[in-house]
């Protein structure tokens, strides 16, 4: 595994109840945007999270969701508003994501809980998706998170 790619672009991003979400852009800042939606919900991204795609090619945007990775506050604090951390919440922060970035339409890539959150996404938003790719497909029952989260590292 070659290791992870340096950065062009690394910031935070208000979207509002208090939440900043951490986000990096690697690979060409002219190339074929796409997103990167992790797994968790609360893990982060991975550092080696665009190694998939060919960066002379893809401009990819990576960042933590609410309450994940680097973004702010994290879901182990104390006092995190939990109301203001739902499915909603994820959607429009992607929405806000895009635009801050100045990306008009992109592909969208999401593994585990980040399929869930793609597939929701490209629901909403279709004329902001230039193709979807998902990996680890989940459906986002609670069973399907318990077997992610607990049972399948066994």
């Amino acid at each position: 595994m070659s290791a992870p790619p340096e950065p062009f672009d690394v910031g935070t991003l208000d979207v509002g109840h208090g939440h900043r979400l951490h986000y990096e852009q690697v690979g060409n800042p002219d190339g074929k945007p796409a997103v990167v939606l992790h797994g968790g919900p609360g893990s982060g991204t991975s550092p080696t999270a665009a190694c998939d795609f060919d960066l002379d090619r893809y401009r990819v945007v990576l960042f933590d969701q609410r309450a994940a990775g680097r973004s702010t506050p994290h879901a182990s604090e104390s006092g995190v508003d939990w109301a203001s951390i739902t499915m909603g919440h994820h959607v429009a922060d992607i929405e806000r994501l895009r635009e801050h970035v100045g990306v008009d339409r992109w592909l969208v890539f999401g593994a585990s809980w980040g399929s869930v959150l793609g597939a929701t996404y490209a629901e909403r938003h279709p004329e902001r998706v230039s193709e979807l790719v998902l990996a680890a497909v989940s459906t986002g029952t609670a069973a399907d998170i318990e077997w992610l989260t607990v049972h399948a590292g066994r």
